[in-house]
């Protein structure tokens, strides 16, 4: 039995579990959201308090809507809450666990905290595994995408070594008692940098992308590293069970800085998108040939504004995929603009919706209140009905980019048909701290993947 035919043979006997949805088909009827959950800083902020997960009312008939009903407060400081993800998810269909787990990395102190989401509106700190024990079992740091994966583990990408400089892996935990099982790329990654990535199980593949050794991001923005090469422009296509690099395509000048990827969610698909946030480009990869190749689909062109020294560029950092694969969101975090996308042919993606939330650039008409900083984390519910959005990248950035940043929330209502409006009922204002990623309680658009 060959290994497509082996995984749709296992997918098969997928009845409905407590992990997650059978596909993305059934993922589309799960009911709306009530709430969701928000990392939440301090790191830099100029506030002596530590980051915490909020838990964010997100229910128009609740009396609490928009606003954060529980605060669940990290033991260290410094930690740099930045993406997080569950121990379990879709893709472990057969396994026993629940998914009442949050892992919580922190990208700057590289400590994983374990959060029990049994009583899923107060989650409460399970352990923490200590970043000198990531470091001294893995010879990695600064961990930055979670995702569960087949075989009750835990996959987290790690953006250094273990002094904070390239290359950077992968490491691996138990989902079943968090233990650090070491690297999951045993032999080490043959990428100079490492950021996001996604897996497609019945295709044996998953893709990653490259951002920059922590010892650099960390410092702040400065365009002399991207001359010097201490920034990446590749993305990597991996032999998902033989755990290496099959082709690296590197997408030069027009893809510098590819952070994140997004794979279609049919679990059928050979086809996805990076965003280049430094090029402002996104790129569609698709299988070519029994190989990989990528075509540039949406240019967001720089801007001249007065007082920088360079033309500004949209600067995409974050997409997110409708769970129908037929809408693509993106942020451009300097520019201010939220757009979408039909993306029913990859290929050639329309605009079809696009809002201004702050930014650089002016605030045009449209601007539904003046905002600071600009739109850059995305969630989507299952449903594709709503857009949530907040507005910290990542700590430095904020301060170099936009001093002074007041963190916020905001919910967009998407149409089915194309077209989104603003919320006027929902704004939260997150005080002292910044608002960075965002997940729903039962999986979400970037969580999910299919067997």
């Amino acid at each position: 039995m060959d290994h497509n035919t082996q995984h749709q043979h296992d997918h098969s006997a997928h009845n409905g579990s407590s992990v997650g949805y059978a596909s993305p088909q059934e993922a589309l009827q799960a009911p709306p959201e009530e709430f969701v959950y928000v990392a939440a800083l301090h790191t830099n902020s100029g506030v002596d308090e530590p980051d915490f997960l909020a838990v964010v009312d997100v229910n128009p008939e609740s009396e609490r809507y928009g606003e954060i009903i529980h605060r669940l407060m990290m033991p260290g400081m410094n930690d740099e809450l930045h993406h997080f993800g569950w121990q379990v998810c879709s893709s472990a269909c057969h396994s026993n666990l629940k998914r009442e787990h949050l892992l919580v990395p922190g990208i700057n102190s590289t400590n994983i905290h374990v959060v029990n989401v049994s009583d899923p509106r107060r989650p409460e700190l399970a352990r923490v595994i200590s970043g000198d024990e990531i470091k001294r079992k893995t010879g990695l740091s600064a961990p930055h995408t979670v995702h569960c994966m087949p075989g009750e583990i835990v996959v987290m990408s790690m953006l250094g070594d273990a002094n904070g400089d390239a290359p950077g892996g992968f490491a691996v935990l138990d989902a079943k008692d968090f233990s650090v099982l070491g690297r999951w790329d045993e032999g080490g990654s043959s990428a100079d940098f490492n950021y996001d990535f996604w897996y497609q199980p019945r295709k044996n593949a998953m893709i990653s992308s490259e951002w920059a050794a922590p010892n650099v991001f960390k410092r702040g923005f400065n365009l002399d590293d991207v001359v010097a090469g201490r920034y990446g422009h590749s993305i990597h296509f991996w032999d998902l069970a033989d755990k290496r690099i099959t082709q690296t395509i590197d997408l030069g000048a027009e893809g510098l800085i590819p952070l994140e990827v997004r794979w279609q969610h049919s679990p059928d698909s050979e086809t996805g998108f990076v965003g280049a946030a430094l090029s402002s480009a996104m790129f569609n990869w698709r299988r070519d040939n029994g190989g990989w190749t990528t075509d540039k689909v949406i240019q967001v062109d720089p801007v001249e504004v007065d007082g920088w020294p360079f033309p500004v560029p949209g600067l995409i950092t974050d997409l997110v995929l409708s769970m129908d694969d037929k809408y693509l969101y993106f942020s451009n975090w300097l520019h201010g603009d939220l757009r979408q996308y039909d993306v029913s042919d990859p290929a050639n993606p329309k605009l079809t919706g696009q809002l201004w939330l702050g930014g650089v650039i002016g605030h045009p008409a449209d601007s539904p209140r003046s905002l600071n900083g600009g739109p850059q984390m995305l969630q989507l519910s299952m449903d594709g009905r709503r857009l949530y959005v907040t507005n910290s990248l990542y700590s430095t950035w904020d301060n170099q980019f936009y001093p002074g940043m007041k963190s916020w929330m905001m919910k967009i209502d998407c149409d089915p048909n194309g077209g989104m409006t603003l919320d006027p009922n929902f704004f939260v204002d997150f005080g002292t701290a910044r608002s960075h990623e965002i997940h729903l309680p039962g999986g979400d658009c970037t969580t999910e993947i299919f067997p």
